[in-house]
């Protein structure tokens, strides 16, 4: 039986194997997910970002626990979480501390955990997360909740691979404007207020309540056909197991206006266009560099660095 058959059997051992083979881009895990890929497209996939200090690791811990017991559907729906962790940009390595923080999951068998680290790759998530989600929902897990690095206010790539993407704030980690700008609100399919059980939690969720709103004015109409949905706040305290029910009601009924609005299809095709696009530009990039003399890229890198000639210039004559 090959790694593809084991990971369609249930086969943990396979899927760990797999996933390891795509996160380090080997010929063996390619070809079980070309095997796979037929498979793939059934699972809702929950991305979860935010600032660090928020609290992520910790509300998915719940979240994912909260889903696998009900999750409103018989029987239980298996959830798989992938969580990314920062890369040092020094030694390359990194401490994947989210396991230690999940530790009620590993003893779930109907829940499977996955870290993964960046590896230098920008906008919170690894580059391979992608095929790892594939593989997860080929594996026939129901639920696949993405943990982001959240290291700021530009990754917003989970927006294009999750169906429902939720950014977790918390009191006391900005005022006013930092909450106003640009860029990670506005991803929001549901904007949860963590660690509510602190002082000026209430303060907060009404704060970014009138941000979303004041977002949603300025959206232009083109755009209002397709965000018919309005992103709620929601109030949750990991730490005391507060709202995480309401939370996943809402999650819920994200997934539902998803599917009567077609959105869900929607967003289903710009994940797989967004992933072909990144290979195509990486195999591209591998085919170019490969065919061209190395003295050439040489010569250029040395005039970039001696000001004898601009970065465009030297494409334009790499080129032609």
């Amino acid at each position: 039986m090959n790694i593809a058959e084991s990971v369609l059997q249930g086969d943990r051992l396979a899927l760990a194997r797999l996933l390891t083979g795509l996160e380090n881009d080997q010929p063996q895990g390619r070809d079980a997910l070309d095997a796979l890929f037929p498979h793939t497209g059934k699972a809702h996939i929950i991305g979860v970002t935010g600032p660090s200090g928020s609290g992520k690791s910790s509300l998915v811990n719940r979240l994912a626990l909260h889903l696998a017991e009900t999750g409103g559907e018989q029987p239980a729906p298996r959830v798989a979480v992938l969580a990314v962790d920062p890369s040092s940009p020094f030694s390359g390595g990194a401490l994947l501390g989210d396991r230690v923080r999940m530790r009620d999951l590993m003893e779930r068998p109907e829940i499977f955990i996955r870290s993964m680290a960046s590896r230098g790759a920008l906008g919170g998530l690894a580059r391979a997360a992608g095929e790892l989600v594939l593989a997860l929902e080929a594996a026939g897990f129901d639920i696949i909740l993405v943990e982001t690095v959240g290291a700021g206010q530009s990754e917003v790539d989970i927006a294009r691979l999750a169906h429902t993407t939720l950014v977790v704030e918390a009191p006391g980690l900005g005022d006013d404007i930092q909450a106003a700008k640009a860029g990670i609100l506005e991803i929001a399919d549901i904007l949860v207020v963590n660690k509510a059980d602190k002082n000026g939690a209430e303060s907060a969720a009404h704060t970014l309540a009138a941000m979303l709103e004041i977002g949603a004015e300025l959206k232009p109409a083109s755009a209002l056909l397709e965000n018919t949905w309005k992103a709620p706040v929601c109030l949750t305290s990991a730490l005391n197991r507060e709202g995480i029910a309401a939370l996943s009601e809402t999650i819920a009924a994200h997934r539902a206006w998803l599917r009567e609005s077609g959105v869900w299809e929607q967003r289903a095709q710009a994940r797989l266009e967004d992933l072909f696009n990144r290979l195509l530009r990486e195999r591209l990039l591998a085919e170019w560099q490969r065919s061209q003399p190395q003295a050439n890229l040489t010569d250029a890198l040395q005039a970039l660095h001696k000001r004898e000639s601009s970065p465009y210039n030297l494409i334009e004559r790499l080129f032609s």
